[in-house]
């Protein structure tokens, strides 16, 4: 069977800390913490969970000069370059940069006058740090909002573009963009606009996609489309919630296009009535006990002795379960036969097996 590859386009390489960013390095996994800054022992724990997870950058919300100031300790101890969130206040973001922060990310819209952006530019430049330029629908120039009437994708576009030419006509090429809205064509059109005109890398996500399912759906569809593409250099799942589960979500998507591959992808059909098992139970189960596992493994558990290993013939291990048995296979070869009752601990040992060696 021929497996297909998704293209990238091309773009240039830019650093955040130690990090690589462009077309050349695999796709950079990031998050934001959810805790206040300035609480550095809170925002610590869970910048190492995120890294833990998967995560490959951490952004951190600088509201305050609080905030800024604890950078200094953040950056230290951090397993993972730290990006300084900044709205508003240049200020701040000169301050963070003088803590150490890898990167800043500043909505240039929002910074006020132009000579603000220029200046944290040159201060990035001095400290080479990273700056990610952000440009949504709440933060579009108002010249562009009346020219365009509304935050269109081609206003958006607009607007990443013109900054864009700024900071190289200022000398400055170690930045990334992001052009994010909540509606999901509108942000894959607008970056669709950008990605035809340069080779600047993009950070690519769904802003305020939402909670739980509905969220994790509309990030889905939308960073898949545009990765899809080949259009994405690093991305962020925007979840309400613990943002490690914005991390696991990520790989999902990576992984379901061949893109990046971590942790376990467990491949499971869907009910019908040949199954005489509570394979949902029997999935969920396995999912929980296999949730730290890193190394990239493909786990079958199909609900039919007859047709699952056929069914399933690409997976590392897999169950075809049965009327009180089930069939383990590797790679669609039926290994042995096993009882219903133990069908789980045997997939599970087979597969640590498969992880240690």
């Amino acid at each position: 069977m021929t497996t297909l590859s998704l293209p990238r386009r091309k773009t240039r390489e830019i650093s955040v800390g130690w990090v690589k960013i462009g077309s050349d390095h695999p796709i950079v996994v990031q998050s934001m913490t959810s805790t206040k800054t300035r609480n550095i022992k809170e925002t610590l724990n869970q910048i190492r969970r995120l890294y833990e997870a998967g995560c490959e950058i951490v952004r951190v919300a600088v509201p305050t000069e609080e905030d800024a100031q604890a950078l200094e300790t953040i950056v230290k101890e951090s397993p993972v370059p730290i990006i300084a969130d900044i709205h508003f206040k240049a200020s701040l973001a000169l301050e963070a940069m003088d803590k150490g922060a890898h990167g800043i990310r500043i909505n240039p819209g929002n910074i006020g006058d132009e000579s603000l952006v220029r200046e944290i530019v040159e201060h990035a430049r001095l400290k080479n740090v990273a700056i990610r330029i952000g440009v949504n629908s709440g933060s579009l120039e108002k010249d562009l909002l009346e020219k365009y009437g509304r935050p269109t994708a081609e206003a958006l576009a607009h607007s990443a573009l013109r900054w864009s030419e700024k900071f190289e006509k200022w000398g400055f090429k170690n930045f990334k963009v992001s052009i994010k809205g909540s509606d999901v064509l509108t942000c894959v059109e607008a970056n669709k606009i950008f990605a035809s005109k340069t080779d600047i890398p993009l950070h690519i996500g769904i802003t305020e996609a939402g909670f739980g399912e509905s969220g994790v759906i509309k990030s889905s569809v939308g960073i898949g489309i545009l990765l899809y593409l080949g259009i994405g250099d690093t991305l962020r799942v925007s979840l309400t919630g613990d943002p490690v589960e914005e991390i696991e979500v990520a790989y999902q998507i990576l992984g379901s296009l061949g893109l990046r591959k971590r942790g376990v992808e467990i491949i499971s059909c869907p009910t019908c009535g040949r199954i005489e098992v509570d394979l949902p139970k029997v999935v969920k189960e396995v999912k929980e006990k296999l949730k730290g596992v890193k190394k990239p493994l493909k786990v079958a558990i199909m609900g039919c002795v007859v047709n699952g290993p056929g069914e399933a013939k690409e997976a590392d291990i897999g169950l075809a379960c049965g009327k009180g048995r089930a069939l383990l296979f590797r790679k669609g070869v039926v290994i042995k036969t096993v009882k219903e009752e133990e069908m789980v601990q045997t997939l599970l040992e087979e597969v640590f097996k498969e992880v240690r060696s």
